[in-house]
């Protein structure tokens, strides 16, 4: 940016984009819609059953097919229209979140029927993640301001969780589970109005260098697999969505059990979280540079983990709801700066592909996280379940620490190879200047 850009101007620069504006109103209408909808989805679970083994699941069945499904839709990504393909995958959310809320607001939903739902809610899902975080590039033409519109994108998503929560508390109490499905589905009418408005070159086609499918994927694979600073900022957010992310599948169960609160207390805690969440993408948009992102991951994963340590203790609601907004920090921090990373270091031919893994490190392991929290939460208590959890992302920040000055001499050489800008060349790399004011 020039010299003497203001610092709001900077932290907003993605937004002179068109498209880009475009996709982050409709995404924020409907991101309300859906925190209103995971929100009420967990406490009408909890509310018929009290079954943290069934909070668990219900987290399981609406990640696990991101485990298994994302990397086909990632080679779908790179191969087809990136829009239509987003496009697709919001109208199929509407038409769940509408199936939802007639079988709720009919008064004779099922646990069966409700999980097999959010079930096809998590392949819906695992195929729109890959292609709406590769199409994140068609809409900011500049590629300088790509870091800022994934921060943008992170701070639209979480002021979403702070709105939609307490939406979905007070809808709940005053009326029912059901129609906060119903608002979460009329929300889709919006990201898809915003969607068709958006007007995108034409993609250039890949030549045919993997002429199937399998043959693709496992171009990708390799590709991600064989470079350093690409396989360890993916192993490490699958570990923190392993044992770490999982926590929040056992938040109705905080509220009620051990914060003896209702509906409203969740929406506190999730728009807590959200609150963090928010305070960690900002503060990536207000970073003038890339450089340094790599000991920003290991402080945002510490910072998670003793968060998750700290909630662990907290028996009041005004001390958890402190506590949670430094774990939601954390998390955002981690996961955008591991996204910016990816972005900026992929090339642009394996971008589906690549999505698609951190698709699958972050919410592929999160049902198998979800599975053994709700089985753990069951015998322990969700205290210390989440206690543990924190203690590993601890270590796992600590290991990622030690292999960072080995990541640095990757990535340099390579970037300069490539002639890209010397600040992009570090972006992995810890800074060794005082960063720029912002």
């Amino acid at each position: 940016m020039p010299v003497g850009t203001s610092a709001a101007t900077h932290s907003f620069r993605a937004l002179r984009h068109r498209n880009f504006r475009l996709f982050v109103v409709g995404q924020f209408i409907s991101l309300i819609g859906t925190w209103m909808q995971t929100v009420a989805l967990g406490w009408l679970i909890y509310r018929l059953t009290h079954s943290p083994f069934l909070l668990g699941l219900a987290g399981f069945l609406g990640q696990i097919p991101s485990l298994f499904f994302s990397p086909l839709a990632g080679v779908l990504a790179d191969r087809w229209n990136r829009h239509r393909m987003v496009i697709g995958t919001q109208v199929l959310f509407m038409a769940q979140a509408l199936a939802l809320a007639a079988l709720v607001l009919s008064g004779k939903a099922t646990i069966p029927e409700i999980l097999g739902l959010n079930l096809l809610l998590g392949f819906i899902s695992a195929a729109d993640v890959p292609a709406r975080q590769s199409f994140m590039i068609e809409l900011v033409p500049d590629p300088r301001d790509l870091p800022n519109a994934i921060a943008l994108n992170s701070s639209v998503f979480n002021v979403a969780r702070l709105v939609g929560p307490s939406i979905a508390g007070v809808v709940i109490g005053l009326l029912s589970e059901g129609l906060a499905f119903l608002l979460n589905g009329l929300s889709y009418v919006a990201v898809i109005g915003a969607l068709l408005a958006i007007r995108v070159p034409p993609r250039a086609r890949r030549a045919a260098a993997a002429p199937n499918v399998w043959a693709h994927l496992a171009e990708g694979l390799r590709y991600a697999g064989g470079f350093a600073p690409i396989r360890a900022a993916l192993l490490l957010l699958a570990l923190v969505g392993l044992v770490g992310t999982p926590f929040s599948v056992l938040m109705p169960m905080f509220a009620s059990d051990v914060l003896g609160g209702g509906a409203h207390t969740l929406g506190f805690l999730v728009a807590s979280i959200g609150l963090g969440a928010l305070a960690g993408a900002l503060f990536l948009a207000r970073r003038r540079t890339v450089r340094g992102l790599g000991s920003v991951i290991v402080w945002a994963v510490s910072a998670f983990g003793a968060g998750l340590i700290a909630l662990a203790l907290a028996r009041t609601q005004w001390l958890a709801c402190g506590v949670l907004a430094v774990v939601g920090f954390g998390m955002m921090v981690h996961m955008a700066s591991t996204n910016t990373i990816l972005q900026t270091l992929v090339d642009p031919d394996k971008r589906g592909r690549v999505m698609s893994l951190y698709t699958v490190a972050f919410m592929g392991t999160m049902p198998l996280g979800s599975l053994a929290a709700g089985a753990l939460a069951g015998r322990l208590g969700a205290p210390l379940t989440v206690a543990l959890g924190g203690a590993a992302c601890l270590v796992a920040g600590a290991l990622f620490a030690r292999e960072l000055p080995a990541l640095r001499a990757q990535v340099r050489p390579i970037y300069e190879r490539l002639g890209i800008a010397p600040e992009v060349a570090t972006g992995i790399q810890a800074s060794e200047e005082p960063p720029a004011p912002s």
